[in-house]
C-alpha cells in the first residue's frame, strides 16, 4: 500500500494534503446551505467510513473484533469527527470559509497547550512558546474584533470552530495510544463510530428524507468525503510512514492561505485587514510548531 519513500512525491503529496484539507472548509460552506450540519456530517462520516473500510479489506487487513478498540475508537470519533466536525459544519452557516481555515489550523498550537499541561510528554522550547504566543495573538486578532462589536452569532460561531481546534488537539493526544495499529485502522474505525452516533441522531432530528438539497451540496459533500477525508486519509498515513509525524503536521500552516485562496476564489470571500493580521500571526505561529529543527550534523 505505502510505496518506497521519494522526497519529491512526498513533498508533491504535501502540498496535494493540504489542499485537500484547505478546500474542505469551501465544501462545506456549500454543503450546509441546504444540508442540516448534523445530516452533513453523518454522510460525510459514513461515506468517508466506508471507503476506508474498503480500503482496509483490500490491503488484507481486518479491523479489531474486541470491545475495548471499539470504545477506544468511538472515544476519538467523539474528539476527532463527531463533535469538532459538526461544530465546523454549523458554524459556518456564519462564519466565511477562509476564517474558519484560519482558526481551525491553529490544533499545533492547542495540542502543545494540552501536551505540557497534562500529559507532558514532549519538551517546552522557546521556539514552541513563540509559536504558541503568535498562534493565540492570531486567535484574539480574529476573534477580538467580532467581540468588541458585541456578542453576535458570528462570535459564538467563531468560539465553536476553537472549540473544535481544540478536540482535534485532544484527538491528536488520544490518537497516540493507536501506536500498536495500522493507523488506518483507527482512523475507519472512528468514522465508522461516528457514524453510528450520528445517523440516528439525524434521522431524530432532521428528518432527512424531507429535505430537498440542491445540486451543489450533494457535490459538495460527495467532494468533502470522498477527497477531502477518504483520500486525504490514506496520503497522509503514506506521508507518516514516509515524512514521519512532525513532517506531516507542516501542511498545517500552507492549508491556512490555500483554504482562504480556495473561499477567495470560489465563494468571493475577502478577509478584513485585521483578519489579514490574524492569519499572518496564525501562519508564523503554527510554522513555529510543525516545522523540524535542522540538527547540525558531521559532513560527509
Amino acid at each position: 500500500m505505502f510505496a518506497k519513500s521519494d522526497t519529491t512525491t512526498d513533498l508533491a503529496l504535501l502540498g496535494v494534503l493540504a489542499v485537500l484539507w484547505g478546500a474542505s472548509y469551501t465544501f462545506i460552506k456549500i454543503g450546509v446551505e441546504t444540508i442540516p450540519p448534523i445530516t452533513f456530517i453523518a454522510a460525510r462520516t459514513l461515506i468517508a467510513g466506508a471507503i476506508l473500510f474498503a480500503i482496509i479489506r483490500w490491503r488484507g487487513l481486518a479491523m479489531p473484533g474486541d470491545a475495548a478498540s471499539w470504545r477506544r475508537f468511538a472515544f476519538q470519533a467523539c474528539l476527532n469527527s463527531v463533535v469538532p466536525f459538526t461544530l465546523i459544519a454549523a458554524a459556518e452557516r456564519s462564519v466565511d470559509a477562509g476564517l474558519a481555515t484560519i482558526l481551525n489550523a491553529t490544533s499545533p498550537i492547542f495540542t502543545f497547550l494540552l501536551t505540557a499541561l497534562i500529559t507532558r510528554h514532549e519538551p517546552v522550547t522557546a521556539r514552541k512558546l513563540v509559536g504558541v504566543g503568535a498562534g493565540i495573538a492570531g486567535i484574539c486578532l480574529i476573534v477580538g474584533t467580532q467581540a468588541l462589536g458585541g456578542i453576535g452569532h458570528q462570535l459564538w460561531a467563531q468560539l465553536a470552530i476553537v472549540a473544535a481546534t481544540v478536540c482535534y488537539a485532544g484527538a491528536a493526544i488520544f490518537g497516540r495510544g493507536f501506536k500498536g495499529l495500522d493507523p488506518m485502522l483507527p482512523a475507519a474505525g472512528s468514522m465508522l463510530c461516528g457514524a453510528v452516533m450520528l445517523v440516528p441522531l439525524s434521522l431524530a432530528v432532521d428528518q432527512p428524507w424531507t429535505l430537498a438539497p440542491s445540486a451543489a451540496s450533494i457535490l459538495a459533500l460527495l467532494g468533502l468525503s470522498v477527497f477531502s477525508t477518504a483520500l486525504a486519509f490514506v496520503i497522509y498515513f503514506r506521508l507518516i510512514h514516509t515524512l514521519g509525524s512532525v513532517g506531516t503536521t507542516s501542511q498545517a500552516y500552507l492549508r491556512v492561505p490555500i483554504g482562504v485562496g480556495i473561499g477567495a476564489v470560489f465563494l468571493g470571500e475577502s478577509l478584513g485587514p485585521t483578519a489579514w493580521l490574524g492569519m499572518g500571526f496564525v501562519v508564523v505561529g503554527v510554522a513555529a510548531m510543525t516545522i523540524p529543527v535542522r540538527k547540525p550534523g558531521f559532513a560527509r
